[in-house]
């Protein structure tokens, strides 16, 4: 339905709306005279007012100003920040709540991306907790904005402005942020934060090192890690140790299995998986990144049967000649189908996918689909209690004929 003029709603205007389902992206779908509005800090079935913070041809975004009639998940949000920073979406919403509305979002994103009912496939998705139970402290890896003034804090959401902070509580306590925002930082600075399992902490502003290592050293599984403290890692303290067992569950590899590990990081997956395919196997990493890539080289030094290639996947896969097994753990636009299509030219015997954006998850598994591979497998992990953020691993094996 086209609105006139006088219908449009405007930016900074107050309407009462009640909320409706939960959205990918930490928000909350409300409609107001055929309009779709994206609220933030609702929760569905609310009777809410709101306050329009930006309006497109299609949509609207908005903030939920005043709860009149509130949902019985709704709780007090335990940081004071919560609302105004944009790091956590929801502070308001209990747990268990948190992780129902989760599992919704992927079971919607294939429904409407991927073409596929999970329900009616047999997939009974929910979304597995991990330690700590409270959701608060995980984080290992942060990377603080400097308002002018200085002082260390996160964007607000859809905004350039930075949110001044004293703590964090999804922060990792051995950080100690409230330190770190006593500290006066140059406003054109990045302060980044890393915290290993073996207990180092470093800080770097704007990728140079202030304090602690350069190299951390991370442990999973009986594997070594010296990476660089900027390297891509699993930021929730139990994802690197829980994603390994979750994807070594999936994959079935055996004892002179070659396989390739895209989006490889700094080997992870590999490093456990090299135990499994013993001498007569290999492994193929591929990864872009060149920091990651000489942590890499690093990790699997002297392996023979280990190969890295630096490079786009896309560009580097056509030159591996074989792979039985086929691990991915894209970025968060995921792998795309120029990839997927390579992937299955391998005819592997299973493709573990593993994602951090259900959206692309769904897309690239209908790509998958019609190449001829189901799906087989989904769980989904709350790695990032009080955002938006899911990260999913999936299973894909040959359809039979």
């Amino acid at each position: 339905m086209e609105l006139n003029a006088q219908e449009r709603l405007k930016v900074g205007e107050v309407i009462q709306v009640e909320i409706g389902p939960v959205a990918h992206g930490g928000h909350f779908v409300a409609r107001h005279n055929g309009q779709v509005i994206f609220v933030r800090h609702g929760i569905t079935g609310e009777m809410v007012k709101i306050k329009i913070t930006a309006v497109s041809s299609k949509i609207a975004h908005a903030d939920v100003i005043e709860v009149i009639t509130a949902a019985t998940s709704r709780i007090t949000p335990p940081c004071k920040y919560a609302g105004k920073c944009g790091g956590c979406d929801f502070q308001h919403i209990d747990l268990a709540t948190q992780r129902d509305f989760k599992a919704e979002i992927v079971k919607e994103q294939f429904l409407r991306i991927g073409k596929m009912d999970l329900v009616e496939l047999g997939f009974d998705l929910k979304l597995t907790s991990v330690e700590p139970a409270d959701g608060m402290h995980w984080r290992t890896r942060m990377d603080f904005a400097v308002s002018p003034s200085g002082a260390i804090g996160f964007f607000g959401a859809r905004s350039n402005e930075v949110v001044e902070i004293k703590d964090c509580l999804i922060a990792d306590e051995r950080m100690n942020v409230a330190e770190l925002a006593n500290r006066s930082w140059k406003s054109d600075a990045r302060v980044e934060v890393a915290v290993s399992s073996t207990n180092e902490i470093s800080v770097m502003r704007s990728g140079r090192s202030i304090s602690g290592p350069t190299q951390i050293v991370e442990q999973v599984g009986g594997s070594s890690f010296k990476i660089s403290p900027v390297a891509f890692w699993q930021s929730h303290k139990a994802a690197p140790v829980t994603l390994v067992k979750a994807a070594l569950a999936q994959l079935g590899a055996k004892n002179g299995d070659h396989i390739c590990d895209l989006y490889a990081g700094v080997g992870l997956f590999a490093a456990v998986l090299l135990k499994e395919v013993g001498d007569r196997g290999f492994i193929t990493l591929i990864e872009s990144d060149k920091t990651a890539v000489a942590d890499a080289r690093k990790v699997f030094l002297n392996k023979e049967n280990v190969k890295i290639l630096q490079g786009l996947v896309a560009q580097q896969l056509p030159i591996v000649k074989r792979a039985d097994l086929i691990l991915l753990d894209p970025p968060r636009t995921g792998a795309g189908e120029v990839v997927i299509k390579q992937i299955v030219k391998f005819r592997p015997r299973k493709i573990v996918y593993i994602a951090c954006d259900p959206a692309a998850l769904a897309r690239d598994a209908k790509t998958l689909a019609d190449a001829g591979y189901k799906l087989d497998h989904i769980e989904a992990f709350d790695f990032f209690p009080m955002t938006q953020h899911i990260e999913c691993v999936a299973g894909f094996a040959p359809a039979k004929e």
